[in-house]
Formats: structure tokens, C-alpha cells, sequence
């Protein structure tokens, strides 16, 4: 009977999260609907506003009351920490104002509930598990839930970063081609996200939002700088410092696209040409640990069975 209740308490609480959780996305949807009018009453005003030299900036603030008392009540509520937090998981593509309020919410979520799911699981086995080994089986599943989500943004933004790595060269030879041909630097950003939506989303949806950035009346300096703080990658850093450096002295911007693009084809080159040089000794660790047991075996197999037939005689001599 025990485990009755205890099953009975598991669904009461599943009921009152989700019902709890239902009412927070209602409440969400209605404060967006709050604010998106909100905003639609203030349009005219934030035109006047831009038009006088304001800039236009991305809401970063959390609308909902029950995302702000979770925001105030736990590490977010230092300055520096929510804005890094806010940088990593920008890296990793998620830019919502809220990504940090839920990504602190799944991580805690995580920590609680996989112990509570593995208390869950062990009343309803047959030989269940008791005292020191259940406390360190939940208590390792609570470290788990704490670590888990962090490990996942970083391999996100690690992931993210290569894709953005391998799609830009292709990127940047198509710009080239673009300028060219005559399109100005700002018509070939959009025409280059334009082409390679299908094929490189990433880099493409990286200059789709540079190009609403200037067109919204953002410097193409700030938005160039924006741009690799977003991304992160050491090529695109480079890019944009290029940029800026050729358009404050007033070079050729074709000549400098096409000489960093020829870099970026040699760079790209030496990086396949090092993966190459690796696959020997990558290679090195399955030959020693099966192959190499096999040979010897298949060597040393034959004189052991001559050595062991010539010995038998004398062995049993020696035991009559």
C-alpha cells in the first residue's frame, strides 16, 4: 500500500507542476499581447525618436512576473552573470530576453526532478534500493541535472561555431563575386543571405540580421563589430576588422574581399591538409589494439603447441 500513495503523491504533483506550468505560458502569452500593443500605441514616438539619432535596440527584459521573481531570485540577479549567460546562449542561438530565466528554471528542473524520477522508479521495482546506494544514486542524478545543461550550451556553441567555420569561405567567395560585379557592400550582405539560405542557413540568417541592423539605422561599423561578437569565430573577427580598416582608409573593398577570400581558401586547405597528417596516428591506436594481439598470436601460436608437444613426454616420465 505504500507504494500506492506514493504513486498517488507522484501524479498530484505531476498534475500541479503541469497545471502550474500551463498557467505560466498563459500568463506569458498575455503579457506579450500586453506589450506587442503596446508597443503598436508607441510607434510613432519611437520613429520620431530613431529619426532625432537614437539607435534601435533589442528588448532584453523579461515581461513575465513569474519569469522576473525567478530572475531576482537567483544568480541572474547580479548584472555581469545574467549578461554572460545571455552571451552563451546567444552563441548558441538562442536570443530570446527570457532564454536565460528558462535555462536556469530547465537546469534546477533537471537537478530536482531526475532524483524525484529516480525515488519514482525504485518504489515501483521489485528490489528496490536502500540506504548509502540510494542516497548517492539520487544525489549523483541531482549533480547530473546540475551539470547537464551547461555541458549541452557548450557543445551547442561549439557546434554552432564549426558550422559558422565551415560555411563562411564558401560565403565570403560568393560576396566577392557580388561586389564585383558591382553591388555595394550592403546589397551584397543581403544578396549573398539571399543565395545560401538552402545551403548555409547559419551564416546566412549571421548577414540577414547585420543587413536589418543597418537598414534600421545602425552604423555599419557597430554593425559589423555586433556581428562577430555574436559569432565568435576568429575568421569572421578578422573579416570585420578588414572591413572597418578598409573602409576608414578608402581602399578597394573588391581587392581586399578577394585577397582575404584567396587567405581564406588557403587557410581552409592547411586545415584538411593537417587532418590528413592525423590519420596515421589515429590509425596507430586500433592497429595496436587489434590487430597487432592477433599477429602475435598467430606468431607465437606454433612454437608454443612444438614446445608443449615436446615437453609432454618428458613431463609424464617425470610424474611415473
Amino acid at each position: 500500500m505504500q507504494w500506492i500513495e506514493f504513486f498517488i503523491e507522484a501524479i498530484t504533483f505531476a498534475v500541479v507542476v503541469l497545471g502550474a506550468w500551463a498557467g505560466l505560458r498563459a500568463l506569458e502569452n498575455m503579457w506579450d499581447v500586453r506589450r506587442r500593443l503596446a508597443q503598436t500605441e508607441g510607434v510613432a514616438p519611437a520613429t520620431a525618436a530613431t529619426a532625432a539619432g537614437g539607435q534601435v535596440v533589442r528588448a532584453t527584459d523579461v515581461q513575465n512576473p513569474m519569469l522576473r521573481w525567478v530572475q531576482s531570485s537567483s544568480s541572474l540577479s547580479d548584472t555581469k552573470d545574467r549578461e554572460k549567460l545571455r552571451r552563451d546562449l546567444s552563441l548558441a542561438g538562442v536570443e530570446h530576453p527570457a532564454a536565460p530565466v528558462w535555462y536556469v528554471i530547465a537546469r534546477f528542473g533537471a537537478a530536482i526532478g531526475l532524483p524525484l524520477a529516480f525515488l519514482f522508479a525504485q518504489q515501483l521495482m521489485a528490489k528496490p534500493m536502500t540506504g548509502f546506494g540510494l542516497i548517492v544514486g539520487a544525489l549523483a542524478l541531482c549533480g547530473l541535472g546540475l551539470v547537464l545543461p551547461r555541458a549541452i550550451l557548450d557543445n551547442r556553441i561549439n557546434a554552432r561555431r564549426e558550422e559558422l567555420e565551415h560555411e563562411f569561405p564558401d560565403a565570403l567567395d560568393l560576396m566577392v563575386v557580388c561586389v564585383e560585379a558591382g553591388l555595394g557592400l550592403e546589397a551584397a550582405f543581403v544578396r549573398v543571405g539571399e543565395e545560401v539560405r538552402e545551403s548555409h542557413p547559419r551564416i546566412a540568417e549571421t548577414f540577414n540580421r547585420l543587413s536589418e541592423e543597418m537598414r534600421a539605422g545602425r552604423s555599419r561599423t557597430d554593425a559589423l563589430r555586433a556581428m562577430a561578437d555574436r559569432t565568435s569565430v576568429d575568421a569572421m573577427k578578422s573579416f570585420v576588422a578588414l572591413l572597418i580598416q578598409t573602409d576608414t582608409l578608402g581602399t578597394s573593398i573588391g581587392q581586399t574581399l578577394r585577397s582575404y577570400a584567396a587567405e581564406m581558401r588557403q587557410m581552409r586547405f592547411l586545415k584538411a591538409e593537417e587532418k590528413a597528417m592525423r590519420i596515421p596516428v589515429l590509425m596507430t591506436i586500433p592497429l595496436v589494439a587489434c590487430i597487432l594481439p592477433v599477429i602475435i598470436t598467430a606468431l607465437l601460436l606454433p612454437p608454443v603447441l612444438d614446445v608443449m608437444r615436446t615437453l609432454a613426454p618428458a613431463l609424464k616420465g617425470h610424474h611415473h
